[in-house]
């Protein structure tokens, strides 16, 4: 068992108790097990943390960029070292299985390493000019302090992206994870001590969306937010901040489709859409939540996914045979079954799992069998995001027909298509609405050098990863040079 920690807030480099003095505890979704008491954080933290930021921002940005990214590449390295315990933590806190878990520690590594080359690039422009003996050029600047709100499904990993991107671009930073997973937060904000980051450019405050969250988004001294969540949450963000003029960056909700086309390698499919329907327990914002299978190769794909579901194994996910592990939580347990029984409901034909594991040491966590459901477009299962283990097959005729079905939501973050036909998956490419696409792959499977983000619900056309991410985190300056000795009226004197 593992012993119940006791967290605080980090203000200005040094740990300590909520100005509230109030706690919250986090458990593990597979036992029930209390893990830690964390700090129950309010608006008078998040204020001092702000205060913080700046007081540190000045000294920060002036800092060379490269000597910042040689305090990532520290942490980079210290999370391999501690890859194996760090990636338990992950597991126990949020449920995915153990090979997910330090899976998720690689990714924050490979990120970090990879932002951290891009503080010798940070590229501007160069340009010439309309007037002779003129240069001009722009060049890439912080913007501030940034507000960082990041989800519970990938507790190590995204925070890496938003953290790593913010602090190499120069800005310092208020940090609030989600509260099913402070544990992770922790860990990664002392790595980061521990790397060498001077006090107050990261603050780290736990609590409530409602009340830290919140605080966040409304504090006048946070420039920008960079958040990953629901949809509901992220209108509400992005509305109190546009009266604020801030800059905001979303990635928010999905429903990703899979093509299975008749000349595709099935065996091949079937693998990518277990992996991408139940991987974390379908709880990624890439998981693929739609299959689209043209009607002739319909029964082979149906029985061997079936077949296939039905072997998945549910368990402990630290054990490292099991396949899933189990939701992270009561609600989203609530909220899946919910959307079970509306699938149901609505007539869609259940044909494999949809229900809670109650069994022995099932009871004790929130574990749901992996679900696959037989439906007609149009149903809410096949429309509307779920964040579980649950997948929507579907019947097409056609090429045109599949990629009718895949755009017709309201959400476009990432899609698949299986196919031996070139051609096809370049029209692919281009016909599927979403901001990523993968040929003869799932829908997850994400690179940290590229950019990541969606269209239409998915978010507001911001993208995080890559070299993208920087834009994200910077403002960009236009520069003029005249070294002609002389006034110069530009469009004037002509």
């Amino acid at each position: 068992m593992m012993a119940v920690r006791k967290c605080g807030v980090l203000i200005d480099g040094k740990w300590t108790g909520s100005a509230s003095n109030e706690t919250f505890e986090t458990t593990n979704p597979a036992t029930g097990e209390v893990l830690a008491r964390c700090a129950a954080g309010n608006e008078q933290d998040v204020l001092q943390a702000v205060h913080a930021a700046e007081k540190s921002f000045a000294e920060w940005k002036r800092f060379p960029a490269p000597k910042r990214g040689e305090i990532l590449l520290k942490a980079a390295s210290i999370l391999r070292q501690r890859k194996k315990s760090l990636g338990e933590i992950v597991t126990k806190e949020m449920g995915k299985v153990i090979a997910e878990g330090e899976g998720e520690v690689q990714e924050a590594i490979d990120f970090l390493e990879y932002i951290a080359g891009e503080g010798r690039r940070m590229l501007g422009e160069t340009t010439t000019s309309e007037l002779p003996n003129k240069r001009c050029m722009t060049v890439r600047q912080p913007v501030g302090i940034v507000g960082c709100i990041t989800p519970w499904n990938f507790p190590l990993a995204v925070p890496s992206w938003k953290l790593g991107a913010a602090l190499i671009a120069g800005n310092t930073v208020v940090f609030k994870p989600s509260s099913l997973t402070p544990l992770c937060a922790v860990a990664l904000v002392e790595i980061f001590q521990e790397a060498g980051l001077p006090p107050g450019v990261l603050n780290l405050v736990t609590g409530s969306a409602h009340t830290v969250g919140r605080a966040i988004v409304e504090e006048e001294g946070i420039r920008a937010i960079s958040f990953t969540g629901g949809v509901e949450a992220g209108r509400e963000i992005y509305s109190s901040s546009a009266q604020r003029l801030k800059r905001v960056a979303l990635e928010l909700g999905s429903k990703n489709p899979l093509i299975v086309m008749e000349d595709a390698d099935i065996d091949l499919a079937v693998e990518g859409i277990l992996f991408g329907a139940f991987g974390t327990s379908g709880q990624r914002c890439t998981a693929t939540s739609r299959v689209l299978v043209q009607d002739k190769v319909y029964a082979e794909v149906m029985d061997q996914l079936v077949r296939r579901t039905r072997g998945l194994r549910v368990g402990d996910p630290l054990d490292p045979s099991v396949d899933m592990g189990p939701v992270c939580g009561r609600e989203q347990e609530l909220k899946v079954l919910n959307y079970i029984d509306i699938g149901i409901k609505e007539g869609a034909r259940l044909v494999c799992g949809g229900r809670k594991l109650k069994e022995g040491d099932y009871g004790k966590g929130f574990f749901i069998e992996p679900t696959v459901f037989e439906a007609r477009h149009g149903l809410r299962i096949t429309k509307e995001e779920i964040f579980g283990p649950v997948l929507s097959v579907i019947k097409v005729g056609n090429y045109e027909e599949a990629i009718a079905v895949a755009n017709d939501v309201d959400f476009g973050l990432s899609s698949s298509i299986y196919t031996r036909d070139i051609n096809r998956a370049y029209r692919a490419i281009d016909d599927l609405e979403t901001g990523i696409t993968y040929i003869n792959a799932p829908t997850i499977g994400a690179e940290v050098h590229l950019p990541f983000g969606g269209v239409k619900n998915t978010g507001n056309g911001a993208r995080e990863a890559g070299s993208a991410a920087i834009a994200e985190f910077t403002e960009i300056k236009t520069v003029f040079i005249d070294y002609s000795g002389k006034l110069q009226k530009a469009q004037i004197e002509r």
